[in-house]
Protein backbone atom coordinates (compact mmCIF):
# COMPACT_ATOMS: atom_id res chain seq x y z
CA UNK A 1 0.00 0.00 0.00
CA UNK A 2 2.70 2.61 1.17
CA UNK A 3 4.62 2.01 -2.58
CA UNK A 4 1.37 3.17 -4.32
CA UNK A 5 1.19 6.33 -6.31
CA UNK A 6 -0.13 9.42 -3.46
CA UNK A 7 -2.92 11.31 -5.38
CA UNK A 8 -4.05 15.23 -4.37
CA UNK A 9 -6.79 17.33 -5.28
CA UNK A 10 -5.32 20.41 -7.61
CA UNK A 11 -8.02 22.45 -8.09
CA UNK A 12 -11.92 22.30 -8.01
CA UNK A 13 -14.97 23.50 -10.15
CA UNK A 14 -18.12 23.98 -8.30
CA UNK A 15 -21.64 25.38 -9.99
CA UNK A 16 -24.41 25.37 -6.99
CA UNK A 17 -27.21 27.84 -5.98
CA UNK A 18 -24.68 29.49 -3.32
CA UNK A 19 -22.28 29.61 -5.44
CA UNK A 20 -20.30 29.06 -9.14
CA UNK A 21 -16.31 29.68 -8.12
CA UNK A 22 -14.41 28.24 -5.45
CA UNK A 23 -14.22 30.90 -3.44
CA UNK A 24 -18.38 32.22 -3.57
CA UNK A 25 -18.89 28.78 -3.13
CA UNK A 26 -17.03 28.28 -0.13
CA UNK A 27 -17.36 31.71 1.06
CA UNK A 28 -21.03 30.99 1.48
CA UNK A 29 -20.68 28.32 3.03
CA UNK A 30 -18.68 29.19 5.54
CA UNK A 31 -21.66 32.14 6.32
CA UNK A 32 -24.17 29.67 6.78
CA UNK A 33 -26.05 30.83 3.47
CA UNK A 34 -28.97 29.31 2.33
CA UNK A 35 -29.58 28.92 -1.69
CA UNK A 36 -33.00 27.54 -1.10
CA UNK A 37 -35.72 29.25 -2.75
CA UNK A 38 -39.26 29.27 -4.45
CA UNK A 39 -38.79 27.36 -7.81
CA UNK A 40 -38.35 29.24 -10.66
CA UNK A 41 -37.56 26.56 -13.81
CA UNK A 42 -41.38 25.58 -13.94
CA UNK A 43 -43.90 27.43 -12.54
CA UNK A 44 -44.83 24.79 -9.15
CA UNK A 45 -47.89 26.34 -7.45
CA UNK A 46 -49.87 23.37 -8.24
CA UNK A 47 -47.24 20.83 -6.72
CA UNK A 48 -47.01 19.56 -3.22
CA UNK A 49 -43.34 20.87 -2.97
CA UNK A 50 -42.64 23.43 -4.34
CA UNK A 51 -39.17 24.65 -3.77
CA UNK A 52 -35.93 23.75 -5.13
CA UNK A 53 -31.79 24.68 -4.12
CA UNK A 54 -31.50 26.23 -8.34
CA UNK A 55 -28.12 27.51 -9.80
CA UNK A 56 -29.49 30.50 -10.81
CA UNK A 57 -26.31 32.69 -12.03
CA UNK A 58 -25.35 30.25 -14.66
CA UNK A 59 -24.63 31.56 -18.26
CA UNK A 60 -23.37 28.94 -20.41
CA UNK A 61 -22.09 31.19 -22.98
CA UNK A 62 -19.83 32.59 -20.55
CA UNK A 63 -17.73 29.38 -21.03
CA UNK A 64 -18.80 27.50 -24.12
CA UNK A 65 -19.80 28.35 -28.05
CA UNK A 66 -23.29 28.76 -29.62
CA UNK A 67 -22.54 25.56 -30.98
CA UNK A 68 -21.50 23.62 -28.09
CA UNK A 69 -24.03 24.53 -25.84
CA UNK A 70 -27.08 24.03 -28.18
CA UNK A 71 -25.98 20.60 -28.58
CA UNK A 72 -25.37 19.71 -24.50
CA UNK A 73 -27.94 19.65 -21.94
CA UNK A 74 -28.33 21.23 -18.78
CA UNK A 75 -26.59 18.61 -16.92
CA UNK A 76 -23.76 18.48 -19.45
CA UNK A 77 -23.51 22.26 -19.64
CA UNK A 78 -22.96 22.31 -15.69
CA UNK A 79 -20.40 19.80 -15.91
CA UNK A 80 -18.39 20.98 -18.75
CA UNK A 81 -18.34 24.43 -17.79
CA UNK A 82 -17.17 23.02 -14.05
CA UNK A 83 -14.64 21.21 -15.32
CA UNK A 84 -13.28 24.52 -17.25
CA UNK A 85 -13.25 25.66 -13.98
CA UNK A 86 -11.67 23.48 -12.02
CA UNK A 87 -9.08 23.25 -15.04
CA UNK A 88 -8.04 26.70 -14.83
CA UNK A 89 -8.32 25.96 -10.83
CA UNK A 90 -5.79 24.08 -11.04
CA UNK A 91 -3.13 25.92 -13.20
CA UNK A 92 -3.24 23.30 -15.50
CA UNK A 93 -2.50 23.58 -19.14
CA UNK A 94 -3.82 21.13 -20.97
CA UNK A 95 -1.82 22.27 -23.90
CA UNK A 96 1.34 21.00 -22.30
CA UNK A 97 -0.31 17.17 -21.37
CA UNK A 98 -0.19 13.98 -23.01
CA UNK A 99 -3.64 14.04 -24.16
CA UNK A 100 -4.15 10.20 -23.66
CA UNK A 101 -2.92 10.63 -19.96
CA UNK A 102 -5.61 13.09 -19.00
CA UNK A 103 -8.85 11.23 -18.04
CA UNK A 104 -12.56 12.14 -17.41
CA UNK A 105 -14.68 10.29 -14.98
CA UNK A 106 -18.36 12.21 -14.35
CA UNK A 107 -21.92 11.17 -13.13
CA UNK A 108 -25.41 11.60 -13.21
CA UNK A 109 -27.88 9.71 -11.29
CA UNK A 110 -30.66 10.90 -13.65
CA UNK A 111 -29.29 12.96 -16.45
CA UNK A 112 -31.31 14.91 -18.77
CA UNK A 113 -35.05 14.85 -17.65
CA UNK A 114 -35.85 18.10 -19.73
CA UNK A 115 -35.11 16.90 -22.82
CA UNK A 116 -37.06 14.06 -21.78
CA UNK A 117 -39.99 15.73 -20.75
CA UNK A 118 -40.26 18.19 -23.31
CA UNK A 119 -39.74 15.77 -26.28
CA UNK A 120 -42.05 13.18 -25.17
CA UNK A 121 -44.64 16.22 -24.68
CA UNK A 122 -43.68 17.56 -28.48
CA UNK A 123 -43.87 13.26 -29.67
CA UNK A 124 -47.47 13.15 -28.02
CA UNK A 125 -48.55 16.70 -29.85
CA UNK A 126 -46.95 16.13 -33.13
CA UNK A 127 -46.26 11.91 -34.04
CA UNK A 128 -43.56 10.17 -34.87
CA UNK A 129 -40.58 12.62 -37.15
CA UNK A 130 -41.32 15.33 -35.19
CA UNK A 131 -38.59 14.69 -32.33
CA UNK A 132 -35.26 16.52 -32.12
CA UNK A 133 -32.60 15.06 -33.58
CA UNK A 134 -29.86 15.95 -30.51
CA UNK A 135 -32.49 14.26 -28.35
CA UNK A 136 -30.56 11.16 -27.72
CA UNK A 137 -27.11 12.55 -27.69
CA UNK A 138 -28.51 14.81 -24.84
CA UNK A 139 -30.23 12.17 -22.83
CA UNK A 140 -27.58 9.50 -22.60
CA UNK A 141 -25.95 9.17 -19.34
CA UNK A 142 -22.21 9.42 -20.73
CA UNK A 143 -22.60 12.98 -22.12
CA UNK A 144 -21.81 15.01 -19.09
CA UNK A 145 -18.25 13.25 -19.03
CA UNK A 146 -17.75 13.08 -23.46
CA UNK A 147 -19.18 16.49 -23.44
CA UNK A 148 -16.14 17.83 -21.00
CA UNK A 149 -13.71 15.92 -22.97
CA UNK A 150 -14.77 16.79 -26.23
CA UNK A 151 -14.45 21.00 -24.99
CA UNK A 152 -11.53 20.24 -23.38
CA UNK A 153 -9.56 17.58 -25.67
CA UNK A 154 -9.19 14.97 -23.27
CA UNK A 155 -8.52 11.87 -24.79
CA UNK A 156 -7.48 9.28 -21.87
CA UNK A 157 -9.99 6.90 -20.17
CA UNK A 158 -13.55 8.63 -20.02
CA UNK A 159 -16.42 7.00 -18.00
CA UNK A 160 -20.00 7.93 -17.02
CA UNK A 161 -21.44 6.90 -13.58
CA UNK A 162 -24.62 6.33 -12.52
CA UNK A 163 -25.42 4.83 -8.92
CA UNK A 164 -28.55 7.40 -7.78
CA UNK A 165 -27.03 10.08 -4.88
CA UNK A 166 -23.45 7.99 -4.58
CA UNK A 167 -22.60 8.91 -7.43
CA UNK A 168 -20.55 11.55 -7.47
CA UNK A 169 -18.35 10.29 -4.77
CA UNK A 170 -18.36 6.50 -6.75
CA UNK A 171 -16.69 8.83 -9.99
CA UNK A 172 -14.16 10.11 -7.54
CA UNK A 173 -13.30 6.38 -6.39
CA UNK A 174 -12.89 5.56 -9.89
CA UNK A 175 -10.70 8.30 -10.71
CA UNK A 176 -8.48 7.69 -7.71
CA UNK A 177 -8.01 4.22 -8.60
CA UNK A 178 -7.57 5.00 -12.34
CA UNK A 179 -4.44 7.54 -11.31
CA UNK A 180 -3.46 4.64 -8.65
CA UNK A 181 -3.08 2.03 -11.34
CA UNK A 182 -0.92 4.23 -13.54
CA UNK A 183 -3.55 4.65 -16.25
CA UNK A 184 -3.71 8.36 -16.32
CA UNK A 185 -1.62 11.72 -14.83
CA UNK A 186 -4.79 13.60 -14.25
CA UNK A 187 -8.81 12.75 -13.77
CA UNK A 188 -11.18 15.28 -14.09
CA UNK A 189 -13.77 13.55 -11.89
CA UNK A 190 -17.34 14.15 -10.37
CA UNK A 191 -20.71 15.11 -11.04
CA UNK A 192 -23.56 16.95 -12.17
CA UNK A 193 -27.55 17.24 -11.88
CA UNK A 194 -30.10 19.00 -13.12
CA UNK A 195 -33.29 18.13 -12.78
CA UNK A 196 -35.57 20.48 -11.76
CA UNK A 197 -38.61 19.28 -14.08
CA UNK A 198 -41.89 19.02 -13.01
CA UNK A 199 -42.19 15.13 -13.45
CA UNK A 200 -39.26 14.75 -10.94
CA UNK A 201 -40.44 17.11 -8.72
CA UNK A 202 -43.28 15.27 -8.59
CA UNK A 203 -41.97 11.76 -8.61
CA UNK A 204 -39.55 12.55 -5.30
CA UNK A 205 -43.00 14.23 -3.70
CA UNK A 206 -44.79 11.34 -4.42
CA UNK A 207 -42.56 9.42 -2.43
CA UNK A 208 -42.69 11.45 0.48
CA UNK A 209 -39.40 12.46 0.33
CA UNK A 210 -39.37 16.13 -0.16
CA UNK A 211 -39.67 19.20 2.32
CA UNK A 212 -43.01 20.62 2.50
CA UNK A 213 -41.81 23.78 4.12
CA UNK A 214 -43.01 26.36 0.80
CA UNK A 215 -43.55 29.48 2.72
CA UNK A 216 -39.83 29.33 4.24
CA UNK A 217 -37.15 27.48 1.67
CA UNK A 218 -34.79 29.05 3.54
CA UNK A 219 -35.21 26.90 6.48
CA UNK A 220 -36.76 23.97 4.77
CA UNK A 221 -33.00 21.93 4.58
CA UNK A 222 -32.49 21.09 8.52
CA UNK A 223 -30.42 17.72 8.59
CA UNK A 224 -30.53 15.83 12.07
CA UNK A 225 -32.92 18.42 13.46
CA UNK A 226 -35.96 16.92 14.83
CA UNK A 227 -38.16 18.89 12.66
CA UNK A 228 -36.79 17.88 9.31
CA UNK A 229 -39.34 16.77 6.99
CA UNK A 230 -37.35 15.78 3.72
CA UNK A 231 -34.85 16.82 1.52
CA UNK A 232 -34.97 20.13 -0.76
CA UNK A 233 -33.87 19.17 -4.51
CA UNK A 234 -31.20 20.71 -5.99
CA UNK A 235 -29.07 21.19 -8.88
CA UNK A 236 -25.23 21.58 -10.01
CA UNK A 237 -22.10 20.33 -10.32
CA UNK A 238 -18.78 19.71 -8.36
CA UNK A 239 -15.41 18.69 -10.49
CA UNK A 240 -12.00 17.88 -8.69
CA UNK A 241 -8.69 17.65 -10.95
CA UNK A 242 -6.76 14.62 -9.45
CA UNK A 243 -3.50 14.14 -10.28
CA UNK A 244 -0.15 12.17 -9.04
CA UNK A 245 1.78 13.94 -6.44
CA UNK A 246 4.50 13.68 -8.73
CA UNK A 247 3.05 15.16 -11.76
CA UNK A 248 1.82 17.84 -9.48
CA UNK A 249 5.30 18.55 -8.01
CA UNK A 250 6.51 18.36 -12.03
CA UNK A 251 4.39 20.95 -13.24
CA UNK A 252 4.82 23.51 -9.93
CA UNK A 253 1.15 22.93 -9.23
CA UNK A 254 -0.19 23.32 -5.09
CA UNK A 255 -2.14 20.82 -4.13
CA UNK A 256 -4.75 21.41 -1.82
CA UNK A 257 -5.30 17.95 0.02
CA UNK A 258 -4.50 14.38 -0.71
CA UNK A 259 -7.31 11.75 -1.37
CA UNK A 260 -6.18 8.97 0.42
CA UNK A 261 -9.11 6.60 0.93
CA UNK A 262 -12.26 5.38 -0.74
CA UNK A 263 -14.53 2.83 0.21
CA UNK A 264 -17.94 1.36 -1.40
CA UNK A 265 -20.32 -1.07 0.41
CA UNK A 266 -23.82 -2.11 -0.60
CA UNK A 267 -26.89 -2.35 2.40
CA UNK A 268 -28.97 -4.82 -0.51
CA UNK A 269 -31.83 -4.02 1.83
CA UNK A 270 -34.16 -2.00 -0.14
CA UNK A 271 -34.86 0.09 -3.63
CA UNK A 272 -35.28 3.31 -1.41
CA UNK A 273 -34.57 2.66 1.95
CA UNK A 274 -31.13 2.30 3.75
CA UNK A 275 -30.94 -0.72 6.00
CA UNK A 276 -32.06 0.31 9.56
CA UNK A 277 -29.25 -1.01 11.54
CA UNK A 278 -26.60 1.34 9.36
CA UNK A 279 -24.15 -1.61 9.03
CA UNK A 280 -23.22 -1.30 5.52
CA UNK A 281 -22.13 2.56 5.50
CA UNK A 282 -20.41 1.77 8.32
CA UNK A 283 -18.54 -0.92 6.70
CA UNK A 284 -18.27 1.48 3.57
CA UNK A 285 -16.20 4.30 6.19
CA UNK A 286 -14.19 1.59 7.78
CA UNK A 287 -13.34 -0.03 4.20
CA UNK A 288 -12.17 3.81 3.33
CA UNK A 289 -9.93 4.10 6.84
CA UNK A 290 -8.46 0.88 5.90
CA UNK A 291 -7.46 2.31 2.09
CA UNK A 292 -6.19 5.44 3.61
CA UNK A 293 -4.00 3.27 5.82
CA UNK A 294 -5.43 5.54 8.89
CA UNK A 295 -6.70 5.61 12.65
CA UNK A 296 -9.79 6.17 12.70
CA UNK A 297 -8.57 8.72 15.73
CA UNK A 298 -7.15 11.01 13.09
CA UNK A 299 -10.73 11.96 11.52
CA UNK A 300 -11.02 15.12 12.17
CA UNK A 301 -14.12 15.72 10.68
CA UNK A 302 -17.54 14.25 9.28
CA UNK A 303 -19.12 16.21 5.86
CA UNK A 304 -22.13 13.97 6.00
CA UNK A 305 -24.79 12.64 3.80
CA UNK A 306 -27.34 14.37 6.44
CA UNK A 307 -30.32 14.35 3.43
CA UNK A 308 -32.92 16.14 6.17
CA UNK A 309 -35.29 13.23 5.59
CA UNK A 310 -36.04 11.30 8.89
CA UNK A 311 -34.73 7.70 8.00
CA UNK A 312 -31.47 8.99 6.30
CA UNK A 313 -30.17 10.75 8.97
CA UNK A 314 -30.94 8.62 11.74
CA UNK A 315 -29.36 5.38 9.84
CA UNK A 316 -26.30 7.39 9.16
CA UNK A 317 -26.42 8.40 12.77
CA UNK A 318 -25.96 5.07 13.59
CA UNK A 319 -23.43 3.92 11.29
CA UNK A 320 -21.34 6.73 12.72
CA UNK A 321 -21.41 5.94 16.14
CA UNK A 322 -20.70 2.30 15.13
CA UNK A 323 -17.83 3.33 13.66
CA UNK A 324 -16.22 5.89 16.17
CA UNK A 325 -17.26 4.48 19.21
CA UNK A 326 -13.98 3.63 20.08
CA UNK A 327 -12.30 6.84 19.06
CA UNK A 328 -10.39 9.05 21.67
CA UNK A 329 -12.09 12.33 22.50
CA UNK A 330 -15.58 10.57 21.11
CA UNK A 331 -17.62 10.93 17.85
CA UNK A 332 -15.64 13.59 15.51
CA UNK A 333 -17.36 17.31 14.36
CA UNK A 334 -20.56 16.50 11.85
CA UNK A 335 -22.42 18.86 9.29
CA UNK A 336 -24.39 18.71 6.28
CA UNK A 337 -24.04 20.90 3.15
CA UNK A 338 -27.18 20.09 2.37
CA UNK A 339 -28.82 22.48 4.99
CA UNK A 340 -27.81 25.43 2.62
CA UNK A 341 -26.99 23.54 -1.24
CA UNK A 342 -30.32 20.66 -0.90
CA UNK A 343 -29.86 17.71 -2.21
CA UNK A 344 -27.61 17.26 -5.29
CA UNK A 345 -27.96 13.87 -6.37
CA UNK A 346 -25.83 12.79 -8.69
CA UNK A 347 -23.54 15.64 -8.02
CA UNK A 348 -24.03 16.05 -4.63
CA UNK A 349 -20.89 13.37 -3.84
CA UNK A 350 -18.71 15.65 -5.68
CA UNK A 351 -19.55 19.41 -4.67
CA UNK A 352 -19.39 17.79 -0.90
CA UNK A 353 -16.29 16.33 -1.78
CA UNK A 354 -14.93 19.68 -3.39
CA UNK A 355 -16.14 21.21 0.46
CA UNK A 356 -14.62 18.42 2.02
CA UNK A 357 -11.47 19.17 0.76
CA UNK A 358 -11.66 22.79 1.52
CA UNK A 359 -12.61 22.21 4.85
CA UNK A 360 -8.94 20.42 5.44
CA UNK A 361 -7.11 22.80 3.16
CA UNK A 362 -8.57 25.90 5.32
CA UNK A 363 -8.92 24.18 8.53
CA UNK A 364 -13.13 25.75 8.70
CA UNK A 365 -15.38 22.96 9.16
CA UNK A 366 -18.49 24.42 7.51
CA UNK A 367 -22.06 24.35 9.53
CA UNK A 368 -25.28 22.91 9.45
CA UNK A 369 -27.85 25.86 9.21
CA UNK A 370 -31.68 25.13 10.67
CA UNK A 371 -30.62 23.13 13.10
CA UNK A 372 -32.64 24.34 16.27
CA UNK A 373 -34.19 21.11 18.00
CA UNK A 374 -32.18 18.62 18.82
CA UNK A 375 -32.90 14.83 17.90
CA UNK A 376 -32.49 11.85 20.37
CA UNK A 377 -31.96 9.89 17.02
CA UNK A 378 -29.31 12.09 15.44
CA UNK A 379 -27.06 12.74 18.66
CA UNK A 380 -23.69 13.92 16.73
CA UNK A 381 -21.32 16.14 17.33
CA UNK A 382 -23.10 18.73 15.31
CA UNK A 383 -21.27 21.97 13.94
CA UNK A 384 -25.06 24.00 14.43
CA UNK A 385 -25.27 27.14 12.80
CA UNK A 386 -22.27 28.85 12.68
CA UNK A 387 -19.04 27.43 11.01
CA UNK A 388 -16.02 25.94 13.46
CA UNK A 389 -12.10 26.69 13.34
CA UNK A 390 -10.67 23.86 13.35
CA UNK A 391 -7.28 21.67 12.15
CA UNK A 392 -7.93 18.45 11.05
CA UNK A 393 -5.54 16.04 9.73
CA UNK A 394 -8.41 14.18 7.77
CA UNK A 395 -11.60 14.44 6.78
CA UNK A 396 -14.43 12.07 5.90
CA UNK A 397 -17.22 12.66 3.03
CA UNK A 398 -20.18 10.10 3.21
CA UNK A 399 -22.40 9.38 0.01
CA UNK A 400 -25.39 7.38 0.23
CA UNK A 401 -28.15 6.49 -2.13
CA UNK A 402 -31.01 5.14 -3.31
CA UNK A 403 -30.62 0.37 -3.81
CA UNK A 404 -28.25 0.75 -0.95
CA UNK A 405 -25.20 2.41 -2.57
CA UNK A 406 -22.32 3.39 -0.38
CA UNK A 407 -19.28 5.71 -1.44
CA UNK A 408 -17.17 6.93 1.43
CA UNK A 409 -13.83 9.04 0.30
CA UNK A 410 -11.05 10.55 2.83
CA UNK A 411 -9.12 13.63 2.26
CA UNK A 412 -6.05 14.06 4.35
CA UNK A 413 -3.98 17.33 4.91
CA UNK A 414 -0.70 18.00 3.00
CA UNK A 415 1.78 18.91 5.53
Amino acid sequence: MKDRETVVVSGIGVFSSIGCTRKTFWDSLVNGTSGVRTINAFDSKEHKSRIASEVRSFIPADYLSVKHAKRMARVSQLATCASIEAVKDAGLDLHKEVPERIGCVIGSAAGDWHTIEDQHANFREKGPGCVNPLSIPKIIPNMPACNAALVLGIHGPNMGLATACATGAHAIGMALGILRQGQADVVLAGGAEATITPVVVDGYASMHVLSLRNDDPEKASRPFDAGRDGFVIGEGAGILVLETLAHAKKRGAEPLAAISGFGMTADAYSIAIPGPDGRWPAAAIEQAARDADISLDTIGYVNAHGTSTRINDKVETLALKTVFKNRKGGLPPVSSNKSMIGHTLGAAGAIEAAATVLSVYHGVLPPTINYENPDPDCDLNIVANEAREKKIEAAISNSFGFGGQNGVLIFSRIN
